[in-house]
């Protein structure tokens, strides 16, 4: 089962192995995909809240969060998928800044989907240069991105 979605120009894909065929991907069927016998040309990791868990032991890039028991017996979403959450915003965040997304602390390649994404843009040009609302506004309306902005702010 491959997936993908696009992300800005990069498009992300991941392959979920269905080894039996019936449209559904299982724990089992993943630990295929990453044993090295599988002959498969990728690089593969893991994130598991379990040690020592055969995914895990066959990836190359294993994480393992060691939470321990939930404390609601039969639980998935409580400590281990709020562990597991906070691992992939950690790499996705570090993504980011590598892909030179981000300018300080401060995320400026966002696309102005929203007006919530529009007013943070507005906010942070103001901070960069001392402009109005308004003046903001046009910007990002003529340059798409808050990098493209202030890139040519002072062009303008």
């Amino acid at each position: 089962i491959v997936s993908s979605q696009v992300i800005g120009n990069v498009t992300a894909t991941w392959n979920t192995l269905d080894c039996d065929g019936d449209g559904v991907s299982n724990g089992t069927e993943m630990t295929d995909g990453t044993d090295p016998q599988n002959n498969c040309d990728f690089v593969t990791g893991s994130i598991t809240c379990n040690s020592n868990s055969p995914v895990a032991k066959h990836a190359d890039f294993p994480i393992e969060v060691i939470v321990g028991p939930e404390f609601v017996t039969g639980s998935t979403r409580m400590k281990a998928g709020t562990a597991q959450k906070l691992v992939l915003n950690m790499i996705s965040s570090a993504v980011m800044i590598k892909l030179g997304r981000v300018k300080d602390n401060k995320m400026v390649d966002m696309q102005m989907a929203n007006n919530k994404l529009v007013e943070r843009g507005v906010k942070l040009l103001q901070q960069e240069k001392p402009i109005s609302v308004e003046e903001a506004k046009t910007l990002l309306k003529r340059f798409g991105s808050v990098r493209e902005a202030l890139l040519n702010i002072d062009k303008t």
